[in-house]
Protein backbone atom coordinates (compact mmCIF):
# COMPACT_ATOMS: atom_id res chain seq x y z
CA UNK A 1 0.00 0.00 0.00
CA UNK A 2 2.38 2.57 -1.18
CA UNK A 3 -0.04 5.72 -0.68
CA UNK A 4 -0.27 6.79 3.04
CA UNK A 5 -2.03 9.51 3.93
CA UNK A 6 -3.73 11.05 7.24
CA UNK A 7 -7.38 11.39 7.56
CA UNK A 8 -9.22 14.34 9.07
CA UNK A 9 -12.76 14.90 10.37
CA UNK A 10 -13.19 18.12 9.49
CA UNK A 11 -16.91 18.12 10.68
CA UNK A 12 -15.48 18.00 14.37
CA UNK A 13 -12.04 19.37 13.35
CA UNK A 14 -10.44 15.86 15.02
CA UNK A 15 -7.59 13.60 13.61
CA UNK A 16 -8.65 10.33 12.73
CA UNK A 17 -5.41 8.75 11.53
CA UNK A 18 -2.31 10.26 10.64
CA UNK A 19 -0.91 7.10 8.91
CA UNK A 20 -3.29 5.35 6.78
CA UNK A 21 -2.29 2.95 3.90
CA UNK A 22 -4.95 2.90 0.77
CA UNK A 23 -5.86 -0.64 -0.78
CA UNK A 24 -6.46 -0.21 -4.12
CA UNK A 25 -6.22 -3.19 -6.05
CA UNK A 26 -8.06 -6.53 -5.68
CA UNK A 27 -5.42 -8.45 -3.68
CA UNK A 28 -4.91 -5.87 -1.51
CA UNK A 29 -8.43 -5.30 -1.26
CA UNK A 30 -9.10 -8.83 -0.44
CA UNK A 31 -6.19 -9.09 2.44
CA UNK A 32 -7.02 -5.93 4.07
CA UNK A 33 -5.99 -6.56 7.54
CA UNK A 34 -5.86 -10.39 7.40
CA UNK A 35 -3.41 -11.93 9.50
CA UNK A 36 -1.67 -8.72 10.65
CA UNK A 37 -0.83 -8.52 14.85
CA UNK A 38 -2.31 -5.60 15.16
CA UNK A 39 -3.10 -1.77 14.21
CA UNK A 40 -1.12 0.58 15.86
CA UNK A 41 -3.05 3.55 17.34
CA UNK A 42 -2.71 6.96 14.67
CA UNK A 43 -2.86 3.92 11.83
CA UNK A 44 -5.51 2.98 9.45
CA UNK A 45 -6.41 1.15 5.92
CA UNK A 46 -8.77 2.66 3.08
CA UNK A 47 -10.38 0.05 1.00
CA UNK A 48 -11.21 1.32 -2.00
CA UNK A 49 -14.62 0.24 -3.87
CA UNK A 50 -16.37 -1.48 -0.48
CA UNK A 51 -19.86 -1.10 1.07
CA UNK A 52 -19.43 -4.15 3.50
CA UNK A 53 -16.66 -5.94 5.04
CA UNK A 54 -15.74 -9.03 7.03
CA UNK A 55 -13.59 -9.97 9.70
CA UNK A 56 -12.54 -13.26 9.25
CA UNK A 57 -9.06 -14.30 10.33
CA UNK A 58 -8.45 -10.90 12.13
CA UNK A 59 -6.73 -11.36 15.50
CA UNK A 60 -8.12 -8.50 16.88
CA UNK A 61 -10.83 -6.22 16.97
CA UNK A 62 -11.54 -2.83 14.99
CA UNK A 63 -13.69 0.39 13.76
CA UNK A 64 -14.83 0.80 10.57
CA UNK A 65 -16.25 3.98 8.81
CA UNK A 66 -17.98 3.44 5.34
CA UNK A 67 -17.14 6.79 3.22
CA UNK A 68 -18.99 7.73 0.43
CA UNK A 69 -17.48 9.22 -2.77
CA UNK A 70 -18.22 13.57 -1.50
CA UNK A 71 -16.04 12.09 2.05
CA UNK A 72 -19.30 11.67 4.09
CA UNK A 73 -19.23 9.37 6.79
CA UNK A 74 -22.38 6.79 5.71
CA UNK A 75 -22.09 4.19 8.44
CA UNK A 76 -19.69 3.19 11.33
CA UNK A 77 -19.03 0.22 12.83
CA UNK A 78 -17.26 0.47 16.58
CA UNK A 79 -15.38 -2.61 17.50
CA UNK A 80 -15.61 -4.70 15.31
CA UNK A 81 -15.00 -8.57 16.55
CA UNK A 82 -13.57 -11.03 14.70
CA UNK A 83 -15.27 -13.50 12.05
CA UNK A 84 -18.38 -11.00 12.01
CA UNK A 85 -20.01 -9.53 8.62
CA UNK A 86 -20.47 -6.00 8.64
CA UNK A 87 -23.67 -4.22 7.31
CA UNK A 88 -23.86 -3.34 4.05
CA UNK A 89 -23.84 0.74 3.66
CA UNK A 90 -25.86 2.18 0.85
CA UNK A 91 -23.55 4.89 -0.85
CA UNK A 92 -20.21 3.61 0.82
CA UNK A 93 -17.12 4.18 -1.96
CA UNK A 94 -14.90 2.75 0.37
CA UNK A 95 -13.74 2.20 4.08
CA UNK A 96 -11.64 2.93 6.54
CA UNK A 97 -10.58 0.46 9.05
CA UNK A 98 -9.02 1.97 12.41
CA UNK A 99 -7.70 0.66 15.73
CA UNK A 100 -10.67 -0.09 17.79
CA UNK A 101 -11.65 2.93 19.78
CA UNK A 102 -10.41 5.45 17.39
CA UNK A 103 -14.47 6.33 16.34
CA UNK A 104 -15.30 7.30 19.96
CA UNK A 105 -11.71 9.05 20.51
CA UNK A 106 -12.48 11.51 17.38
CA UNK A 107 -16.66 11.70 18.24
CA UNK A 108 -16.95 10.81 14.67
CA UNK A 109 -20.27 10.43 13.47
CA UNK A 110 -22.51 9.84 10.67
CA UNK A 111 -22.85 12.85 8.67
CA UNK A 112 -19.40 14.02 9.68
CA UNK A 113 -17.03 14.85 6.15
CA UNK A 114 -13.39 13.66 6.21
CA UNK A 115 -10.80 14.99 4.12
CA UNK A 116 -7.40 12.93 3.02
CA UNK A 117 -4.20 14.89 2.92
CA UNK A 118 -2.91 14.26 0.52
CA UNK A 119 -6.44 13.72 -1.90
CA UNK A 120 -6.96 10.41 -3.26
CA UNK A 121 -6.31 10.19 -6.68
Amino acid sequence: MPLAMMITNTTRQTTIANTVGVARWFWQRFMGLMGKPGLPEGHGLWIMRCSQIHSCFMRFPFDALFIDKHNTIVGLVENMPAWRLSSWFRGAAGVLELPAGTIAKSRTVVGDVVSCMPPLP
